[in-house]
């Protein structure tokens, strides 16, 4: 699915500290922890908790953080809808892993099972 080049840029430059409140009260309101959104976000993108907490501090860009991430190998098996888009049709390469991460932080907010959010490599 082609998404607008401002749609691109705009994703690009929001900050990952800006956006991890908004995770973070999606999953919580939902009833699952804050341990289990930094288990989710480290199987898609290697960071532990201290590289996100740093990742924050520095104001990191979307595009600074997917740069520095060491995406899982089963990132291509995340699919579904998120903000009106499949994730597994977005063309642009950013675009898609800060969808990925979303739909990720969707599916733990609906109450999926951890083994399946981590497509069983638990």
């Amino acid at each position: 699915m082609k998404t607008t080049p401002e749609h691109n840029q705009r994703i690009a430059k929001m900050t990952f500290a800006s956006v991890y409140p908004h995770y973070l009260a999606k999953v919580e309101k939902k009833g699952r922890t804050k341990e289990e959104l930094h288990r989710v976000i480290e199987w898609l993108t290697s960071f532990k908790t201290d590289d996100l907490q740093r990742l924050m501090d520095e104001k990191a860009s979307f595009e600074t953080f997917f740069e520095q991430a060491q995406l899982h190998q089963n990132a291509s098996q995340i699919t579904g809808s998120i903000c009106g888009y499949k994730v597994q049709e977005i063309e642009n390469p950013l675009t898609q892993k800060v969808r990925y991460l979303d739909k990720l932080v969707d599916e733990l907010a609906k109450g999926k099972a951890m083994e399946k959010i981590l497509r069983a490599s638990v």
